[in-house]
């Protein structure tokens, strides 16, 4: 049993870090962290990340629809849901986009308005590899939201899974 236990222990540490983590927490804040290498380019990665509406779960908006999602990859662009009246609710700004990264000031959902800071990343550091690392990292700091990181991160790693399908396979998740 102890030799199982053992092998299954060092199966896991050479397996790497894992893929998905709450990487920092305190009572006013929080840091979520997903990675994960995959066969692709740097250029499918943008193309994904602007096509949003394609692979953003629709449980995760007001409109109940992705595809109201708009995002523009320039700074300052908003990312935007089209809302049933017509209207628009700005869920983030693009803060900077470059080779390898793209960073939003986004207080998704219930964070809008509760929280002092909202960090989304997106980042691609080996953009010219045959493998492409997709990095996607959220800090969110304010009064008290240190306690919403677990619930956060299982929606994030949902959205973060959605992602890498999108990217892979061109398709819209569960399509």
């Amino acid at each position: 049993m102890l030799k199982s236990l053992l092998i299954a222990g060092a199966l896991a540490l050479l397996a790497g870090p894992a893929a998905a983590e709450v990487v920092e927490r305190s009572a006013d804040g929080f840091t979520l962290r997903y990675a994960r290498s995959i066969e692709t380019s740097a250029g499918d990665v943008v193309l994904a990340l602007e096509s949003i509406g394609a692979w953003w779960d629709g449980a995760h908006t007001y409109s109940g629809d992705a595809s109201n999602l708009s995002i523009r990859l320039e700074p300052g662009a908003c990312l935007c849901e089209r809302l049933a009246d017509g209207t628009f609710f700005e869920h983030g700004r693009v803060i900077l986009l470059d080779d390898d990264h793209l960073s939003l000031n986004a207080p998704l959902g219930p964070l809008k308005g509760r929280t002092s800071r909202a960090d989304l990343t997106f980042s691609w550091p080996d953009a010219n590899a045959a493998d492409v690392t997709v990095i996607m990292t959220f800090r969110v700091e304010g009064a008290g939201v240190g306690a919403w990181a677990d619930g956060v991160d299982a929606v994030m790693q949902g959205q973060y899974d959605r992602l890498m399908h999108y990217v892979e396979h061109g398709e819209t998740p569960g399509a």
